[in-house]
This record gives structure tokens, C-alpha cells and sequence, in this order.
């Protein structure tokens, strides 16, 4: 058994995915603005599957690092993806993390008009009026939502982080986000989850921002 100080388990977890990729994966070869994000995904999930269903649209990366250095807001559809991203340094770039599923107002609006809260969690996201990127890693809804205010051409998000997991149209979801002309990362099938979306939304603020 390895001893490793505390403060050195995270660099020695990406040495060893480092050393797996090059043994058993000998013929994969990553992308170098995708890379940080894929082994990133890798390490908060132990799942190597996510080298062939991690889907990035053209300049996604390139995309979602130029909103973030703007200040761009991240809104989530859940408190654990909101809580496992790093907010001091969203905050430190000028923008801020919001979750609104457990919003009054949302729940009026999801009841009243007899839709999942993550629907209308997304319309309440539409009022902020300001660039957003979306981390998705739980309601398929709110992807569906997503797609439906872009088809209309009432907004366009900076960047989509469409990662839910499940089993009720969790892939036709994600397979409407890669149909568009909007920076997007998915994970195609059924994995994915709130962990994955603030792993994503992670990797792209160290890739700015030195720890």
C-alpha cells in the first residue's frame, strides 16, 4: 500500500489515470483542450467509458473558458452541483452559482403550469438577463428546456454542461443538445450526474485559475 500524504492523493490519482491510459488504452489519443476535463471526469467518477461518451461540440472548451474569464453565471439543476463547484474561484472571475429547484417561486410556476421544477427552473433562469452556462447533471427536463427557449431563439447560453443520469429520457435529452449550434459538452448515455457537471465546471476553472 502506497503512502501518500493528504495533500498529495488528487496528483497521484491523475498519475496512476496517466498510467492507465497509456496501458490499457494505448491507441486513445486526447484532444489537448479536452484532456484536463476528460481525466478530470475520470477521476471523480473512476470510469474510463466517459474516453468514448464525453461529447465536445466544436471550441466547447475554448468557449466555456472565455465566459468564465468574463464573468460569466452558472446555473445548476442541483444543489449538489452548485455545492461541488468551486465557487470562489467563479466568484473570483466576477460571476456567481445559482440553483433555483428549491425556489418558491419555482414550484408555483412548475405547478401552476404543470411541468417539472427543472422547466421552470430554467425559465427563472431566463430572467437574470445575464450570459450563462448551464451545468445539467441530474433533470433531463432541463435540457429539454434548454432546447426548446434556443429553438425559439429566445436566448443563447454561453456554454451547456448536459451530463444527467438516469433512465427516462436521459439520452433523448442529451442527443436534442447535440443537435444544436450551441458550445456543448454531453455525456452520451445513460451516465453521468450531478458529480460529473461540477467536475466539468471544475476542470475548466483550474485550467484559468492556479490552485
Amino acid at each position: 500500500m502506497e503512502e501518500i500524504k493528504p495533500a498529495d492523493i488528487e496528483k497521484r490519482s491523475f498519475q496512476i489515470i496517466s498510467q492507465i491510459l497509456k496501458k490499457e488504452y494505448p491507441n486513445v489519443v486526447l484532444k489537448k483542450e479536452e484532456e484536463p476535463i476528460i481525466k478530470r471526469v475520470i477521476h471523480t467518477t473512476a470510469d474510463f467509458e466517459y474516453l468514448d461518451t464525453l461529447c465536445f461540440s466544436h471550441d466547447a472548451v475554448k468557449k466555456g473558458k472565455e465566459a468564465l474569464q468574463k464573468g460569466v453565471c452558472i446555473v445548476t439543476d442541483t444543489q449538489m452541483v452548485k455545492s461541488g463547484i468551486n465557487k470562489k474561484f467563479v466568484e473570483y472571475l466576477g460571476g456567481e452559482v445559482y440553483c433555483f429547484m428549491s425556489d418558491d417561486d419555482v414550484a408555483e410556476l412548475a405547478k401552476k403550469q404543470n411541468i417539472t421544477r427543472a422547466m421552470a427552473s430554467i425559465d427563472k433562469a431566463m430572467t437574470l438577463k445575464k450570459p450563462l452556462i448551464f451545468a445539467i447533471g441530474n433533470a433531463p427536463t432541463a435540457l429539454i428546456r434548454i432546447y426548446e427557449l434556443i429553438q425559439k431563439n429566445q436566448f443563447n447560453p454561453e456554454l451547456i454542461i448536459g451530463v444527467p443520469v438516469g433512465f427516462v429520457n436521459v439520452i433523448q435529452a442529451k442527443e436534442l443538445i447535440l443537435t444544436l449550434n450551441v458550445p456543448s459538452i454531453v455525456s452520451k448515455g445513460r451516465k453521468g450526474g450531478s458529480n460529473v457537471a461540477a467536475a466539468i465546471c471544475n476542470a475548466l476553472l483550474y485550467e484559468l485559475i492556479q490552485r
